[in-house]
């Protein structure tokens, strides 16, 4: 499950461009779209949405509340993918 969690990391930091920022750089909670966090926009997060679709299969869906809730940190993404890869 750590694997996974760093892979999403990395995901994340490559899929955003973030420049000096490494997976240690990201808690597994710290959240995503906050300011006190990566401090993504929305823009980022329907380029993050597509990129997850594309690695991992998985769907969010725009404005739904529980979209938001996934969306939230890494820790929360990887629960959606381990749910999905279930289903």
């Amino acid at each position: 499950m750590r694997e996974l969690h760093q892979e999403l990391k990395t995901f994340i930091i490559e899929t955003m461009n973030l420049e000096d920022i490494t997976p240690a750089n990201i808690g597994d909670d710290t959240p995503l779209f906050a300011e006190d966090g990566l401090g993504l926009d929305s823009i980022d997060a329907l380029e993050l949405v597509l990129g997850l679709k594309k690695k991992y299969g998985i769907v969010i869906e725009a404005n739904d509340e529980a979209s938001r809730l996934h969306l939230h940190s890494v820790a929360t993404l990887v629960k959606l993918i381990q749910e999905s890869s279930r289903s």
